[in-house]
């Protein structure tokens, strides 16, 4: 991606809140979203179920002729608590094989409105991006100021030396769908050189030095 200045996205994975919010924007936003990316000839991966925000984006876009992937948790999925399925669903243990899974089937993310859940999604996915382990855009979409706050905190945090100046890079903003989407295609990824040395293919080793430790307590 590192130098291009369109980066070619086939796949948006969409992280999003569980409940609609009380503005009706919010509900705007996620169809808008779905008929975007179906328009756009660009397929839909998210994290399960057909209620609320997630539902307006799945329906449309599956409508709209996208391909709809569905990444959940075994758990979540045979105790129907997200709704039900819209096209492909690939089962999987636990939260974190959903979001490496996520990562694996996408090439960008982007956030709407939501709680703990989403901003879970949105900083794991980033402090990825931050220690180089991909190079995928990362989008807030911004519904009627919704990340405001977040937003400057992120800079309030920068400004204290806590984020540095290239992880702060990592999170787009916009306020439509539209200006979302040609912001990530243009995203171009600037990796910290710090970050840039470390050599995840050495997990076998890592783990190796783990047991180690162990041995010596």
């Amino acid at each position: 991606m590192e130098g291009n200045s369109t980066y070619q996205i086939k796949s948006i994975c969409v992280f999003y809140g569980s409940n609609p919010g009380k503005n009706a924007k919010f509900v705007e936003a996620a169809n808008n979203l779905g008929k975007v990316l179906a328009k756009r000839k660009i397929h839909l991966v998210y994290g399960g179920g057909s209620l609320e925000l997630i539902g307006c984006v799945s329906t449309a876009a599956h409508v709209g002729g996208s391909q709809v992937l569905v990444i959940i948790p075994t758990a979540l999925a045979e105790g129907n608590f997200v709704g039900k399925t819209i096209e492909e669903e690939l089962r999987v243990p636990t939260m974190q094989d959903r979001i490496s899974k996520m990562l694996d089937n996408s090439d960008a993310f982007i956030a709407l409105p939501g709680g703990i859940g989403t901003l879970e999604e949105i900083f794991q996915i980033t402090s990825w991006a931050q220690l180089n382990i991909h190079h995928k855009p990362i989008g807030l979409l911004n519904i009627d100021g919704f990340f405001n706050k977040l937003l400057s905190f992120l800079d309030q945090a920068g400004e204290k030396n806590f984020i540095p100046h290239s992880a702060r890079q990592i999170f787009i903003s916009a306020s439509t769908v539209e200006e979302m989407v040609d912001k990530l295609e243009d995203f171009v990824y600037k990796p910290d050189p710090v970050a840039t040395q470390i050599d995840w293919s050495k997990g076998n080793s890592s783990k190796k030095r783990k047991m180690d430790l162990s041995l010596h307590l």
